[in-house]
């Protein structure tokens, strides 16, 4: 596993949070997990919550729409849209929170951003860049613990990773 952790940079002034990590594994492996929702669901909810997919359309046009599932069951509702996809490369996305049907929550911060692959020597890094609307909406966004949930998800993606390329 990769002993590199998880970085991430607040810009407040920007409204951008940007987020960086490298995985021991290749660049084809590390996409599929972004881009398969049953890898998505094995590792992109927070331990002890999980991500439960409601449904998916992995393509430009397309959006991830699916749960954040607590122990007792409790859901909070997600959604990605993705607006532009270079295979293997990068996903320029839209993140919002939304309703059991999919409806965007307007009171909530939405993020739009993309995430970046880049092959590295033994692996692969990972770079997540997402601006918020104001920086009201970073902050809402920080105080609810988005750092500590991403690096919670990209340290389960790592052990995901490892039981799939060992």
């Amino acid at each position: 596993m990769s002993t590199q952790k998880t970085s991430i940079e607040k810009d407040f002034a920007a409204r951008l949070l940007r987020v960086s990590r490298e995985f021991e594994a290749p660049v084809e492996l590390v996409w599929r997990a972004y881009s398969e929702s049953q890898l998505l669901d094995q590792w992109w909810g927070p331990a002890p919550w999980r991500a439960e997919t409601h449904a998916m359309d992995f393509r430009a046009g397309g959006h991830w729409f699916y749960a954040m599932v607590s122990p007792e069951g409790q859901r909070h509702w997600a959604r990605m849209n993705y607006i532009a996809i270079a295979p293997q490369a990068r996903i320029t996305i839209e993140d919002a929170f939304c309703d059991e049907q999919g409806n965007v929550n307007a009171a909530m911060p939405v993020a739009k951003g993309e995430i970046v692959f880049t092959p590295t020597a033994k692996g692969t890094r990972v770079e997540f860049h997402t601006t918020y609307a104001s920086e009201k909406d970073l902050r809402t966004v920080v105080e609810m613990g988005i750092e500590q949930g991403l690096t919670l998800c990209l340290d389960q993606l790592e052990a995901l990773l490892a039981r799939t390329t060992g």
